[in-house]
């Protein structure tokens, strides 16, 4: 959107508008800059995990033993990694409902 900003500012002042030209470079510097700020506040951290929140999580019925809850969480941790291209915090549900329902 910020390059579209940029390239409409060029056709407008070619075309001699500086008020409009002037507007949506200030647009699309904002757009730009704005997408650059990270968040300095955490996230909280997520308080408990239901056992059947953690089933879902990792795709295994009630009735899945140790291995098979081994198995799909290590299937879903190749993908999810931060390493592998995943999130930190994904891999850090995954961490938790393995725990949950490994752990009780």
């Amino acid at each position: 959107m910020a390059a579209a900003l940029f390239v409409g500012a060029v056709v407008a002042t070619t075309r001699g508008l500086w008020i409009a030209a002037g507007a949506m470079a200030a647009a699309g510097l904002w757009l730009t800059l704005a997408s650059r700020i990270r968040s300095t506040h955490p996230q909280p951290p997520r308080t408990g995990m239901s056992e059947a929140e953690a089933r879902h999580l990792l795709g295994v019925s009630a009735a899945a033993d140790r291995a098979e809850i081994q198995a799909a969480w290590r299937r879903l941790m190749a993908r999810a990694h931060p390493d592998q291209g995943g999130t930190q915090g994904l891999a850090e549900q995954l961490n938790q409902a393995r725990d949950r329902l490994l752990k009780g």
